[in-house]
Order: structure tokens, then sequence, then C-alpha cells
């Protein structure tokens, strides 16, 4: 998809959540129509922005899916719709492969019956599991450690299964932390599960952070994740997108290449604000790896995508501008 002018009206699923609102923006702003498909449980409708059409629905309604496109001139998907709580996800599994895996399926069942042809996947470096290198490539087998991996994974072969049989072109694009935000859009979770926004609420309430864990082998002992700016992402998804013939049946991890440890966080935070952010050190909790750092070099090489957020502060600074315009979120 090299050609603009030949795919215009993009339809994206989830496009009222924190991820897929700021890629509605990215397309919105490089000239494609652009209609979001998003059921509001996670998405806010104030995260639309003008001249993006909004059709409220779930993915997980065979028909809803059949309608969308029957009634709507799509020439390409960007799914970026999911269940994405680790934590509601192992102790409901039911629910997140429903959402995950079937609404997904019912997606590319209504694209083969109305004729569209390309779709750019949302997927999560949750594929890989527990690390066996750092940074990790997209080389790294994939063995999900949790519900919500698993659900990403058996998209991804599915995807393979539609684009082999079905000549359905897709890549998948996977990445740890989506943080920060742009001129106009933020992160509003409710229950807000992030590092990033509730460090810099505890800043405005001048409540207490808990850092779990501060004996990891990392330089001050605290985990080390992969920070990407919402911002770069969506410009990998536009990218993808754009160059998806050339890339189709790919997956690209998107990264920093290098990650912040969470006390990391926090002291930048603490330098953002100047607010001296107060932390209560717990122990680790089951699971957690010391490191997660995906390398983004096949992704450079590719789809020429790299992050023009590659400080954690200027990351943090902007999530701290939105917050503090917009101190209830999106209010609804």
């Amino acid at each position: 998809m090299t050609d603009r002018s030949f795919k215009t009206n993009i339809l994206v699923t989830g496009g009222a959540g924190y991820v897929g609102s700021v890629v509605a923006e990215g397309l919105l702003s490089r000239g494609y129509r652009v209609t979001v498909v998003d059921n509001l449980q996670q998405g806010h409708r104030e995260a639309v922005l003008p001249g993006v059409e909004l059709i409220v629905g779930d993915i997980r309604d065979e028909a809803f899916i059949d309608n969308v496109f029957g009634r709507y001139d799509i020439d390409a998907v960007v799914h970026m719709a999911a269940d994405s709580i680790v934590e509601r996800s192992m102790a409901d599994p039911r629910e997140c492969f429903i959402n995950n895996v079937g609404g997904g399926m019912n997606l590319l069942n209504g694209m083969l019956k109305h004729g569209v042809p390309d779709i750019v996947f949302s997927s999560s470096a949750a594929v890989y599991g527990e690390p066996r290198g750092i940074p990790i490539d997209e080389d790294h087998p994939c063995d999900p450690v949790n519900t919500y991996g698993d659900s990403k994974y058996m998209f991804e072969r599915i995807l393979s299964r539609y684009g082999m049989a079905y000549g359905i072109k897709h890549a998948s694009l996977r990445y740890f932390n989506a943080a920060g935000a742009s001129d106009r859009l933020g992160e509003d979770h409710r229950p807000e599960t992030h590092l990033i926004p509730n460090v810099l609420q505890s800043a405005i309430d001048r409540a207490r952070v808990t850092v779990y864990g501060n004996d990891y082998p990392t330089d001050d002992g605290s985990c080390i994740r992969d920070y990407v700016h919402v911002g770069d992402i969506a410009q990998a998804h536009v990218l993808t997108l754009e160059k998806l013939g050339d890339l189709s049946g790919r997956a690209y991890n998107l990264g920093s290449g290098k990650g912040c440890s969470v006390l990391g966080v926090i002291e930048a935070a603490r330098r953002i604000t100047g607010v001296d952010i107060p932390i209560d050190i717990a122990p680790r909790r089951a699971g957690d790896p010391a490191i997660l750092v995906a390398s983004c070099e096949l992704a450079k090489k590719e789809i020429g995508w790299g992050p023009e957020f590659d400080r954690i502060d200027d990351i943090i600074e902007s999530a701290w501008r939105w917050k503090r315009e917009h101190p209830a979120g999106y209010g609804d």
C-alpha cells in the first residue's frame, strides 16, 4: 500500500482507546479518511477527533461487523481493539480469547466477505514470554506466559493462515509499553495499570508509589522496561500500512533498544513535575522479568521507522503536559 490515493478509507478498531486514537490522528494527518469502531468499554468519545467517523459497536458481534463493511467503503484495517489487562486475562481467559481471538476472526471474515485485502495488527511483545536474551529481536521464540500474550500470538498465527489461504496482506507490530501523549490525545484508562500515568497521578495527589522489587540484577535494583512514545507507535502503524505490499507476513518489534528502570521513571517524573514523589518498596511480583527491552533494528531497516522520542524525560514531559491540561482525563 504505497499509493495513498488507492487506499483512502481506513477502519481503525479500538480507535477511541489510548493508542488507537493516536493512530487515527496519525492517519488523519496523512490525508486518509478514518472510520473508528469502538465499544467504548475502554475508549472515550472525546478521544475521537473531528473528521473521524465513530461507529459504536463490538467486533465480537458478527452482524455488526458485517454491517460496518457493508455500509462503509473500507479499504484497509488497522486492528487495535483488544482486552489488554494482563491480570484480567489470567482471571478470565475465556473473555480474553472471545475478545481478542473471536473478535479478530469476525473482523477477518468480514474483510474476506467484503473484499478488504489489507490489515495491520497491533500485537504485543508479550508474545515472547520470558526473555532468553536482551534486547529481544524478532527471532526470539514466542512462548507467552499469560493469556493476553497467548491471544495476541494466536491471532498472529491466524493472520498467517488467512494470508496463505486467502491472500490477506498483513503485518504485526509488537511493543511493550506505550507511553506519553500527543498534543491532543493522552492516556486515560479506568482502572489505570500503567506506571507512568500512575506516577504522574501520584505527583498530583502527593500519594506514594509502590515499587515492586529493588533487588533485581540491574543498576538500581528495579525492573527495566521498554517505553515507546505513543506517537512513535502510531507512526509505525501508518508507515507499515503504506508499505504493506512489501512487508506482508512479517512481524516487527517497536522499541527503544535500551529501556528505563522503574526507579529511573520515578526520578524522571520528579524532574519533570518538580514533586519529590515518595515511594514504598514491596516484594517482587511473581513473573516479573528483570529486563524487557525490544530491538527495533528490523523495523528501522524494513519499515524505515525509528523512535523520535528516545529520551524518557521527553516521553514523560508529553504525558505530564496532557495530564495537567486534562486532570480528569476525558471526563466521561
